[in-house]
C-alpha cells in the first residue's frame, strides 16, 4: 500500500496540475438548473477536453451559488462566468476559450478574476 504522500503526488500528476493553463468549474445542478440537463453539460465537459487534450482542469462544483440561470460554468485564471450552459455550448466554450484563450463574449454573464493569483 502506498503512503499517503505516495497517493497525493500521483493525484496532482494523473490530473496534470503542473502543465494546466486553465481550470473549469460546472455546476451540474440542482438548484440551478434541471439535474439531468446539468449532468449532461458535465459529460459533455469532460469528454471535450479529453478529446482536445488541452491543458485545462475540470471540477464538478454541486453549487457555485447562483441558484437559477444553470448550469453554471466559470474558468479560471480569467474569471468568466457563463450561465445556461448546455451542451452545444460547453462544446464552443471549451473550443474558443479553453483552448483558444477568446471567450465567447454573448455568453459571458460575468468576468470576474481573482485578485492575487497564489500564494
Amino acid at each position: 500500500m502506498k503512503d499517503n504522500q505516495t497517493m497525493v503526488a500521483a493525484g496532482f500528476a494523473k490530473m496534470g496540475i503542473e502543465t494546466a493553463r486553465r481550470h473549469v468549474f460546472l455546476c451540474p445542478g440542482p438548484e440551478c438548473c434541471a439535474r439531468e440537463a446539468g449532468l449532461a453539460t458535465w459529460d459533455e465537459l469532460k469528454a471535450r477536453l479529453k478529446a482536445c487534450g488541452a491543458p485545462a482542469l475540470r471540477t464538478k462544483a454541486e453549487c457555485l451559488r447562483i441558484c437559477a440561470g444553470g448550469p453554471w460554468m466559470v474558468v479560471y485564471p480569467e474569471g468568466t462566468w457563463y450561465g445556461g450552459v448546455t451542451p452545444e455550448r460547453c462544446e464552443r466554450i471549451v473550443k474558443e476559450h479553453v483552448e483558444g484563450g477568446r471567450p465567447v463574449a454573448e455568453w459571458i454573464v460575468r468576468t470576474q478574476p481573482l485578485e492575487g493569483g497564489g500564494a
